[in-house]
């Protein structure tokens, strides 16, 4: 039997009527599979959830809120992070006619449904999958931030480098003169 506590159970929501929920969980970045979080705070998430207008039909409302820190994609320091996200899903039966691994072709008004085979859904689950959608999918510490030399590895947010300042392809090399070859036809 399914703990209530920590699940959505549609039976309930069937029986009693629309049901809220208030959760702190405490997550590993491991569980996340996410190099960029190095480390995860406590995550707290609410939620209610009731019928939808369809048959076996049910919607999860609430928000989640979390502290982390991240790993900059630039410069690979950690820098601390607040995410918080508010969510509308939408629950179906998974179609009679399609197997539980095939894919199925949705529309953008469709996009918030989730198709279930089970009649609950785990609240740690439903959080893990809100921190997801709000990692960022390059992690930056400043919009600014310099990031690290590539030739040194030197921090540029905290040291200057004595490393050639411009690293230039050879490729280019053939295009150089032409920019001074413009330069001296407007001149002229």
């Amino acid at each position: 039997m399914l703990d209530r506590r920590d699940n959505i159970l549609f039976d309930e929501i069937d029986k009693d009527g629309p049901q809220d929920y208030s959760r702190t969980y405490t997550i590993a970045p491991a569980d996340l599979a996410r190099h960029e979080v190095v480390n995860l705070g406590p995550v707290s998430i609410t939620a209610s959830a009731r019928k939808g207008d369809l048959p076996a039909e049910y919607i999860a409302e609430g928000s989640t809120r979390f502290t982390a820190d991240f790993a900059c994609s630039r410069c690979v320091e950690p820098y601390p992070f607040a995410g918080f996200s508010n969510f509308h899903l939408r629950y179906r039966p998974h179609p009679q006619d399609a197997r539980e691994d095939a894919e199925l072709e949705i529309t953008p008004a469709e996009l918030d449904i989730e198709f279930y085979t089970e009649r609950a859904i785990a609240i740690r689950d439903l959080a893990v999958e809100q921190i997801q959608l709000l990692i960022p999918m390059k992690p930056l510490c400043d919009d600014n931030c310099l990031g690290l030399c590539p030739q040194c590895g030197a921090n540029g947010n905290r040291e200057a480098c004595s490393c050639e300042a411009s690293i230039a392809d050879e490729r280019w090399g053939a295009l150089l003169g032409i920019r001074e070859k413009i330069a001296k036809k407007r001149e002229s």
